[in-house]
């Protein structure tokens, strides 16, 4: 794999249209969302959930024979059930370093996260994949609802279930975060001190795309206009007392921006479409961006340090400004990996070109 790390700066809209550019530069709040946005019996804490798992192997990739699976499910700190898959090396013995895997945003275990964790797994980790809280078949109502707070939370919740596991070493425990649940990751990582590495792959700043729109390009007054139209939303809410929802995602209309027509051939093709992810032709609730908007996410991001942080990201991307400027906030020891002529979502399941190999060994170096 040749992969090394580019420096230069990167226009991302290079390669854009100049109609798809007007309409990524319009994209504000409710928009932005749209993106990419067996039970534990040993303990009391991992009890029997009532939220029902699928059976099948119903993931958009091949199952492994060198791994060893099975469905979990775990509660938050907020009390809401977590569905997620559990892969373990096959033949392993003793106590083994670990990695929870989430991402991207809108996305489920099925997709991304999955595949991230079980070549992981097939490198000597024990890895957990999951549904965020309110989305796949994880709980919480109603549907498809996201929070900068409880979705951070879902990952140190992550933590406790593959801290639980009897052959795993809770003082090697890593993290993975893609996409818009690579921010997610560095937020939970700058307080959860139990983790002792972390990647941020193609990561998106939510509270910051959402609240500013891409490359900072919102005014004040579009924000505004926007905070209103929600905060208009929420009588609508109240007097039905169930949330109305955005159209539905990766529906092209015409004169889309490139990085929209990748998103599509992943969530509504045979690639990566899965029933249960929201951008799959479902979609977040209308008042979703509003905790978004008014949190930046990132701002605690040098506490990280001492832990390593290593961002993985695409040349191409339109979304490398954002792992640029977390890089820049981060604290030593931190590295930015930038992937020659990759696009976004190339890093979701194209194995040729994530670094699979640099992972490998920044865990094995990290969670030594």
């Amino acid at each position: 794999m040749d992969i090394h790390t580019e420096t230069t700066k990167i226009t991302t809209e290079q390669d854009m249209p100049n109609e798809g550019r007007r309409n990524m530069m319009k994209m504000t709040g409710a928009g932005i969302v749209a993106l990419g946005i067996s039970s534990l019996a040993s303990s009391q804490a991992f009890a029997q959930s009532s939220i029902a798992l699928t059976d099948e192997w119903d993931k958009k990739f091949a199952k492994s024979d060198k791994v060893d699976h099975k469905k979990v499910t775990f509660k938050n700190r907020y009390g809401i059930t977590l569905a997620a898959d559990l892969y373990q090396p096959k033949n392993s013995t003793g106590k083994l370093p670990a990695i929870v895997v989430g991402g991207p945003f809108g996305a489920v275990k099925e997709q991304s996260s999955g595949l991230y964790a079980q070549i992981m797994a097939e490198q000597g980790f024990v890895t957990l994949a999951f549904d965020p809280s309110y989305t796949g078949e994880s709980g919480g109502e109603p549907r498809n609802i996201a929070s900068p707070d409880i979705n951070t939370e879902d990952f140190s919740a992550a933590v406790d279930c593959i801290g639980m596991q009897a052959n795993v070493d809770r003082q090697r425990i890593g993290m993975i975060g893609i996409c818009g649940w690579g921010g997610m990751a560095l937020n939970a990582v700058a307080v959860d001190k139990r983790v002792k590495a972390v990647v941020a792959s193609t990561m998106y700043d939510m509270t910051r795309v959402m609240s500013k729109g891409y490359n900072d390009s919102v005014t004040l007054e579009q924000r505004t206009q926007t905070l209103e139209q929600l905060s208009q939303q929420r009588w609508q809410d109240a007097e039905k007392g169930t949330p109305v929802y955005q159209p539905s995602y990766n529906v092209l209309k015409g004169g889309e921006a490139q990085f929209m027509l990748d998103y599509h051939d992943y969530y509504m093709t045979p690639r990566g479409y899965h029933s249960r992810a929201v951008n799959s032709g479902n979609a977040w609730s209308q008042t979703t961006p509003l905790s978004f908007m008014n949190m930046p996410l990132l701002t605690y991001i040098s506490e990280i340090s001492p832990r390593p942080v290593l961002f993985i990201h695409g040349e191409k991307a339109h979304s490398l400004y954002m792992a640029k400027t977390a890089y820049e906030n981060a604290a030593e020891p931190k590295e930015l990996m930038v992937i020659p002529g990759a696009s976004h979502v190339d890093l979701y399941d194209q194995v040729d070109v994530i670094p699979f190999e640099k992972l490998t060994s920044f865990f094995k170096q990290h969670l030594a």
